[in-house]
């Protein structure tokens, strides 16, 4: 009774006291609504950001999908394939600026465009608007999309074409590809920028702040008073450069950066900016508003609100803690259990989890401490332990990768750069022969212990997943490497120095279809496997194989010099010539085969790829079953 009786009078104090609080806080919450209005900017700002960003995904979506999906006609890209011969045909061209009014009219485009790339014609739903000529500044955004790996693009530019007046528009350019991935030209539509202006303007007249795209090297391409056309750098403009790398470096599409600048257009007050990146674009949208009136608004009377605040939220505090002590204990209590059990939790998920001050470049617990001087980096600074684990149980070409990814340097950048998780897979061994894959998870993080940036990293063992991706790199019914991953392997190689050069051997089977069509596809993979094999006996096991279409091979190795080059295309040539003769039936089989020569025909896969199918295209002309070198 009298427990109850001390906590009933407790509980009147606290009343007594939050009222008279509250009373106070009444009185002066005109002020408080400033410090509100702070917080507001915040919310305003992402919440615009959002806003805009998913309005502008619908709005380019659209666009963007019709631009692919006439790309991807095959009827057109078949009609563009015959453009040579019907240069003088009216009939020709007057098909194709049907096809695209049929477009603008269906989907409402200002402007829906067609770019031949055997003539450069540049054809329009009024037919024939001009021929694009190399050097012509209005033109560089075409010349520029052929000597890129994107499937489609984007630009702002004045339309050209008559009748638009060089209006201001957004352009979405898709390149159109023939049967045999023969780059045919370039297909899109554009949207007029002065609606997006309007947009924009829209959302700075009802929010009072500066919204724009910008590119990636912070030129404005649409806002309410600029674009593209005019190359107006937004960093510039808005005094913003000391968060240039920051809001150029940020490539989430699913997140907002947000922060505070400490300088403003004109020098009054901080300006807090959001950016969000659209990957379809490659733009960043950033959002700018400035909060320089309000600061000088409460600075006035904000000491004065903050005594009493906090006056009161200590009385609060003091009776609270007095009354709710026992409370407390068993809500620590109950946290402890929780931790404890996330704790056993994780330890399931991951083999091994450690600790690091990044701050203080030392190790943060005992059981980091001890994996590292297992390995005889205990006595050590982390970074040089770093180093030592590398070299004690990384895989060579894994090692410089693990230690720039780990090493504090790295680590603080990141984090201030606002990403707090990094990833790194390798091959690691614990015997010193047998390598298996393991990833590390590492998060980083602001330590208020003992304000030092501290990161915890999480080992597991991922070998069963990355086996599973490197089967799905080969062909099941060759073993040779699909196409991707063959341009990847090419790509790898190719960065590496060479004592000679490289040769890129593309193989055709003739007259494929005759083998299907008139002994079935069961005897036609049977050719294939032979034709495979064979290709394989005459290289080595490292060079790289590749499937890289249905009856189309690749081979690239290493050569001394030209002349070895086309005594093995004579000798592949003359191997693949066999019969091939399998449950009764029989096929004469043989093979076209073009060679680019790396670097001679180009440093890259896509040009070898190309110049050594131009060469296959110029065997088949000859007559088929021989060789070309490009």
């Amino acid at each position: 009774m009298e427990k109850n009786r001390e906590l009933l009078k407790t509980n009147l104090l606290v009343s007594v006291i939050l009222v008279c609080g509250f009373l106070v806080t009444a009185f002066f919450s005109y002020q408080a609504n400033y410090e509100a209005s702070l917080n507001n900017i915040e919310q305003v700002a992402s919440l615009t950001t959002e806003g805009i960003y998913y309005q502008l995904a619908a709005l380019f979506t659209r666009p963007v999908n019709i631009s692919l999906t006439m790309a991807h006609d095959s009827l057109l890209a078949a009609h563009l394939e015959g453009e040579e011969a019907h240069l003088e045909d009216e009939q020709y061209a007057w098909t194709i600026k049907n096809y695209l009014e049929t477009y603008r009219e269906k989907y409402d485009f200002d402007s829906v465009f067609l770019v031949s790339a055997l003539t450069n014609r540049y054809y329009n739903f009024n037919g024939i608007d001009r021929i694009l000529t190399e050097g012509d500044p209005e033109n560089i955004w075409y010349f520029d999309m052929l000597n890129d790996d994107l499937e489609y693009s984007m630009n702002v530019d004045n339309d050209e074409v008559n009748g638009a007046d060089n209006a201001i528009t957004v352009f979405v350019n898709c390149k159109i590809y023939g049967s045999d991935r023969d780059f045919l030209g370039v297909v899109g539509v554009g949207m007029r920028v002065s609606y997006l202006k309007e947009f924009l303007k829209s959302y700075e007249e009802k929010y009072h702040l500066n919204a724009c795209l910008i590119d990636e090297n912070g030129v404005i391409e649409i806002s309410s008073e600029h674009t593209g056309y005019s190359r107006i750098d937004w960093f510039q403009t808005f005094e913003q450069e000391s968060i240039r790398s920051q809001v150029l470096g940020w490539k989430e599409d699913s997140a907002n950066l947000e922060l505070w600048s400490d300088t403003a257009v004109g020098g009054q007050g901080r300006s807090y900016v959001v950016s969000r990146y659209i990957p379809e674009l490659s733009w960043h949208l950033v959002v700018e508003q400035n909060n320089g009136a309000i600061v000088s608004e409460i600075r006035d009377r904000l000491y004065q609100t903050g005594v009493i605040i906090i006056a009161i939220i200590i009385t609060v505090l003091v009776v609270i803690t007095t009354v709710l002590r026992n409370f407390n204990r068993q809500i620590t209590q109950l946290m402890e259990e929780r931790q404890d059990a996330f704790k056993r939790a994780t330890e399931q998920l991951y083999d091994n989890i450690y600790e690091l001050n990044i701050t203080k470049n030392r190790y943060a617990n005992k059981l980091t401490e001890q994996y590292f001087g297992s390995l005889g980096a205990g006595d050590l600074p982390y970074d040089q332990g770093l180093i030592v684990i590398a070299e004690k149980q990384i895989k060579e070409e894994y090692r410089e990768g693990y230690v720039s990814t780990f090493t504090p340097e790295n680590v603080i950048r990141q984090y201030e750069m606002g990403n707090n998780h990094l990833r790194y897979d390798f091959k690691i061994t614990q015997d010193g022969s047998r390598y298996f894959w393991m990833r590390i998870d590492a998060y980083i993080f602001f330590s208020q212990e003992d304000e030092c940036i501290h990161m915890f990293t999480y080992r597991k063992n991922i070998n069963a997943e990355k086996e599973k991706e490197i089967r799905a790199s080969f062909d099941e019914m060759t073993g040779f490497l699909t196409k991707m991953e063959t341009g990847r392997e090419i790509t790898a190689l190719l960065s590496k120095p060479a004592d000679g050069v490289y040769a890129f051997f593309l193989f055709d089977i003739d007259n494929f279809k005759q083998a299907n069509d008139s002994c079935g596809h069961a005897f036609g993979d049977y050719c294939i496997r032979e034709f495979t094999s064979i290709i394989r006996k005459h290289f080595r096991v490292n060079d790289v194989l590749g499937r890289v279409g249905g009856d189309e091979f690749a081979a690239f190795i290493p050569a001394p010099d030209s002349e070895w080059v086309e005594d093995k295309a004579k000798e592949l040539s003359n191997a693949l010539r066999v019969t091939c003769t399998e449950g009764g039936k029989s096929w004469e089989m043989s093979a076209s085969i073009g060679v680019s020569i790396a670097p001679i025909d180009g440093n890259d896969f896509d040009t070898l790829y190309e110049n050594a199918d131009a060469a296959l295209y110029q065997t088949k002309q000859k007559g088929k079953n021989g060789y070309t070198i490009a």
